[in-house]
């Protein structure tokens, strides 16, 4: 809490809670300060994003924002980094014991334990699949097709071949940017619809705004983030940012 809070508001708390009935308490001048404390308090405890502190992370993230950067280095280096988000991603999947023969003896190692799945939404988030695949290799891969709707910034699905039954224990979401976060809310409902519950949504570049709404939205849902941006602009364009991920990637400027 902020030093003025501690020293008069939260002791003002504290003597009225002792003092004054509780229709005087509640029009004490100091409560709609105390309840917007607690609502930002709240908000920040339940939007979970975890943002890379990776030096090589933050390195790329440089390279790929760059204007001047062309698109077979773009593609390169968001494949390099969906192989770095890897590791931040599953940092804390479980893992099984496995018994493992070597040339001068026996160990006991771990594997991934239940199925991962990769689904990027189409199409910005193909290239992230491409490193995320050399870390997960038996992982399933399966396409999302949503586009934002540019006038009203909502997210319209186009494209989606999932099999009646979820078949993957955790699914791995992936998009480069994660805007007002319309598109990517809407994935993630519709794998929770499909059947699964471990659910995680990766990307390289995020706006507080979107992560506010997607917390919201799928507050039981983490985001593994390159960098927290610094907001929107009027067309729902992340900023600084780094342009139109899937033109960029795909030289359709």
């Amino acid at each position: 809490l902020p030093s003025d809070f501690c020293a008069c508001r939260l002791c003002a708390f504290r003597s009225t809670c002792e003092l004054v009935p509780r229709e005087s308490f509640l029009s004490q001048p100091f409560l709609p300060d105390l309840l917007r404390y607690l609502g930002n308090l709240f908000s920040s405890i339940t939007m979970v994003h975890n943002e890379s502190k990776h030096p090589l992370v933050k390195h790329k993230l440089g390279e790929l924002r760059a204007k001047q950067t062309d698109s077979r280095t773009f593609r390169r280096l968001l494949r390099e980094l969906g192989s770095l988000l890897a590791y931040e991603v599953s940092a804390d999947l479980p893992t099984t014991n496995v018994e493992v023969e070597s040339p001068l003896g026996r160990a006991t190692d771990h594997v991934l334990s239940g199925k991962i799945g990769l689904f990027p939404i189409l199409r910005s988030g193909l290239t992230l699949v491409d490193g995320m695949i050399d870390m997960f290799g038996e992982a399933e891969v399966w396409h999302l097709g949503l586009y934002r709707d540019q006038g009203t910034l909502c997210p319209v699905e186009y494209y989606n071949k999932l099999p009646p039954k979820a078949r993957v224990d955790t699914a791995l979401v992936l998009d480069p940017l994660l805007a007002t976060g319309g598109t990517a809310v809407a994935a993630v409902s519709i794998l929770k619809n499909w059947g699964v519950k471990n659910i995680r949504f990766v990307c390289v570049l995020a706006a507080p705004d979107g992560l506010a709404n997607f917390a919201d939205a799928h507050p039981d849902v983490p985001v593994y983030v390159g960098n927290v941006e610094a907001g929107l602009n009027a067309d729902g364009l992340i900023v600084p940012g780094l342009g139109d991920a899937g033109d960029r990637m795909f030289n359709t400027l």
